[in-house]
């Protein structure tokens, strides 16, 4: 945990919280604080800072917050993803939280299993759980948005041109296409397929949408080492 994370229940006052969590025990029994360490803070979608351990107990650990600090940069894509097998799905929420991306559209597809969209792991609660412990890990406070779409047609025919107003599209997938780039100037989405890939009326109906196809490399990616290649691009 590279950083505290503060809900509104933790706060005793206006600058004071109580912790009594797993956070309490990061802090009690992995950085063994004590009165006056400071600890970095930030308040889910807000504000980072200092926290100074004003007290502690066997279960609690009370801190002084300042505030002050904007969450970290966002990372320039959004991301469209056909929906994974779910033991790839805490993994690649992790990753974008870690990462910055701002949105996460999770997309049905013809090689997506059905049985893929009753897994728990999609649950509000337990999607939120991935995306607080890759801001912990990272250092950030502002969550991903992540939305699910049931049906591929209806989402790249209605939402997706409404994402691409001023935004550039891509869509990844193996073949004789220009390499996939990242910019900071140049807000993108990006589309990745599941495994086996999107089949020909999916690509090509995205792009009659305004994706245009890239690819990855040579190589044949599973999905969340496809999410991590490209998002690891934009700190090269």
């Amino acid at each position: 945990m590279n950083i505290v994370l503060l809900r509104p229940s933790d706060w005793i006052d206006h600058e004071t919280v109580c912790l009594r969590d797993h956070r309490a025990q990061h802090l009690l029994n992995i950085l063994k604080v004590a009165a006056d360490d400071s600890v970095r803070v930030g308040v889910i979608n807000g504000e980072r800072g200092v926290g100074i351990v004003a007290a502690t107990s066997e279960d609690s650990v009370t801190l002084v917050v300042t505030l002050g600090s904007p969450p970290l940069p966002r990372h320039p894509f959004d991301l469209v993803i056909a929906l994974p097998r779910p033991k790839m799905l805490r993994r690649i929420l992790r990753t974008v939280a870690e990462f910055g991306v701002n949105q996460l559209h999770f997309i049905n597809s013809y090689r997506v299993e059905k049985s893929f969209w009753q897994s728990p792991h999609l649950n509000t609660d337990k999607i939120e759980d991935c995306l607080i412990a890759g801001l912990e890990r990272s250092g950030d406070t502002q969550m991903p948005e992540v939305f699910l779409h049931h049906r591929f047609r209806p989402f790249v025919e209605d939402e997706l041109p409404l994402l691409l107003s001023d935004k550039r599209g891509l869509i990844a997938h193996p073949g004789d296409h220009q390499p996939l780039t990242a910019d900071k100037r140049q807000p993108s989405v990006l589309m990745l397929g599941p495994e086996g890939g999107f089949i020909p009326f999916e690509l090509e109906l995205a792009q009659a949408n305004g994706m245009q196809p890239c690819q990855l490399g040579s190589r044949i990616l599973s999905v969340d080492t496809a999410v991590n290649a490209v998002l690891a691009r934009e700190l090269r």
